[in-house]
């Protein structure tokens, strides 16, 4: 097929943006256009509807798929200003000084338990954005922060895996009714854990010697304008308002963005209020701090990337070739669990996950009993290798696009040294949880 071809193509382009010095989001833009384009050529051959109607069809599931895709960047655009916001103004201090250490191998490990747990709270794309800002201000080798960034993807991947509000996949299960809080957390804790920790100990054998600060940890200039009780109103209210944004949607059953724009709302007007003191009204810095400013400062090219590789998948899920190749590996492993799931994962890896379990929700019905039913073995390992499988390559997942766009990693060096460490902590998780339900549970 023309479309899957196009794909292809252009994600081997994206792969290897370090030797074309072609920037990536060009080529998604590229990919979306082009794989669109075609299924426009033909639209009445992937969609029920008389030759007639099919343009004005297609262009419709295109509107629909740009609406959903949308959603997802205004929560992007406003999940990076709330925490450009909350760093700017001092809020992350307490973070950055209970990471303090000289040890490389000792932050390694405490940003890797902070990032797991702190993904669980908020969403895995917040905090590699709140742990990246952090880094910066600890890590002054570039060679050392790819390593760390790195583990933030792992550890923010695998945090949202066990829980039902810190991945968008989980999410989804769990609005679904396929998989329950109490059981995610009970059966995916300890095997998320596992796979954050198994990168991190082979990560933590590869950093020597003592770390050199960014900025001295000792000098807080951050946030330095305002007092320290600002600066507490400004975290208490950007971090509660991001946990809030689950809750949000399930009182009022808006999508994600909305409640997340409303703590932006929230937060550009208080920071006003503060900012709105005489004394400051001539001061550079003070000015540089207002989210007016920051706006300006969020990385378009990012946000296009990834506008172009989520709309070309919409375009492989519309045409149904996801749908196929799920009931493909279903029928070749005879209805394995772990062999669909674990290979669903890696697929995840390729493609984002989201279209992937809404195509699994889609083909498997919920059971009575069994490995389909609620809590049931199929769904909950649905979560652990749709979340902790995207962190195999870094296009892979939310957080690992925005973490190549901050600290600029090229796609292979990713391949070269993270993916198999990532591999070997996915596959010792998916061990673990073999172990629970057939020795413990």
């Amino acid at each position: 097929m023309t479309i899957v071809a196009v794909f292809c193509v252009g994600y081997f382009l994206i792969a290897l943006e370090s030797v074309t010095r072609i920037n990536k989001a060009a080529i998604a833009l590229l990919m979306m256009a082009l794989t669109w384009t075609l299924f426009m050529l033909d639209p009445a051959g992937y969609l029920s509807v008389a030759d007639g109607q099919a343009a004005a069809a297609g262009a419709s599931v295109i509107e629909g798929h740009l609406g959903s895709t949308s959603t997802t960047l205004f929560f992007l655009m406003g999940a990076m200003t709330i925490v450009e916001l909350i760093d700017q103004n001092g809020g992350f201090n307490f973070v950055r000084t209970t990471m303090q250490t000289h040890s490389k191998r000792a932050l390694l490990w405490r940003m890797a338990f902070m990032t797991f747990f702190i993904s669980a709270i908020l969403d895995n794309l917040t905090t590699s954005i709140v742990m990246i800002m952090v880094l910066r201000k600890l890590v002054a080798e570039q060679k050392d922060r790819l390593v760390y960034a790195s583990l933030v993807i792992i550890a923010a991947n695998s945090g949202g895996a066990f829980s039902p509000i810190g991945d968008v996949t989980t999410i989804m299960l769990w609005n679904k009714g396929v998989i329950t809080a109490l059981g995610v957390v009970a059966r995916l804790l300890v095997p998320a854990l596992v796979s954050m920790m198994v990168p991190a100990y082979l990560l933590s054998l590869t950093l020597k010697g003592r770390l050199t600060y960014a900025v001295d940890p000792s000098v807080q200039t951050v946030g330095s304008d305002l007092t320290e009780r600002q600066r507490r109103i400004i975290f208490f209210l950007g971090v509660g308002g991001l946990i809030s944004v689950p809750f949000f949607k399930g009182l009022t059953g808006l999508p994600p963005f909305v409640g997340l724009l409303l703590v932006l709302g929230l937060l550009w007007t208080v920071t006003e209020v503060f900012y709105a003191n005489p004394k400051m009204q001539d001061e550079d810095g003070a000015m540089q701090k207002r989210v007016s400013e920051m706006l300006r400062r969020i990385d378009m090219s990012t946000i296009l990337f990834f506008l172009g590789v989520l709309m070309s998948v919409a375009c492989l899920q519309t045409v149904g070739v996801l749908t196929t190749l799920g009931e493909g590996l279903d029928t070749a492993f005879r209805g394995n669990c772990y062999l669909t799931t674990g290979i669903i994962g890696i697929l995840s890896s390729i493609v984002d996950n989201v279209p992937l379990v809404a195509g699994c929700m889609g083909m498997y019905p919920l059971a009575e009993a069994g490995n389909m039913a609620v809590d049931g073995s199929f769904w909950q390992l649905l979560s652990y290798c749709a979340g902790v499988g995207g962190s195999m390559l870094i296009i892979g997942s939310a957080a690992g696009v925005v973490v190549m766009g901050l600290e600029k990693i090229t796609f292979g060096w990713y391949l070269k040294h993270i993916s198999w460490l990532t591999l070997a902590g996915y596959l010792a998780g998916m061990l673990c949880y073999w172990v629970e339900e057939n020795l413990i549970f």
